[in-house]
């Protein structure tokens, strides 16, 4: 199974399923969940501690590390997936509402090729 091959609701369930043969859904509220997507991109980060960007770049070429991240990216995507279902929320609904309120506050002819939290720091003022 690929990206292409794999819907949103694919993975939905595929968590869902893993979480209710485990009998877990009694610890997964939105409270404890939130917590742990934390954790999970807390343990992603630390991969990339005190290294250059440029090194962070090579990931991609190693096979090792790029398990290692592919990993912690994929616990990130299962605890997401988890508070989805939690809250039978819809997930693309929410990104793709994200995404308008993002055009919104970021217009890509104020902001291409910009880091816009360098702008965050002058509209603030």
């Amino acid at each position: 199974m690929s990206d292409t091959e794999t819907s949103v609701e694919d993975l939905k369930i595929a968590v869902r399923t893993f979480i209710h043969e485990r009998d877990w859904e009694k610890y997964h509220n939105p409270k404890d969940l939130a917590e742990s997507i934390c954790i999970e991109a807390a343990e992603l980060l630390q991969l990339f501690q005190w290294i250059e960007s440029e090194e962070s770049r090579g990931f991609k070429t190693d096979p090792s590390k790029l398990t290692r991240v592919k990993e912690e990216l994929a616990d990130v995507v299962i605890c997401c997936l988890s508070m989805v279902n939690a809250l039978e929320a819809d997930l693309t609904e929410a990104v793709l509402e994200k995404l308008e309120l993002n055009k919104k506050k970021y217009p890509a002819d104020l902001y291409k090729g910009k880091a816009y939290f360098n702008h965050q720091k002058n509209d603030s003022k």
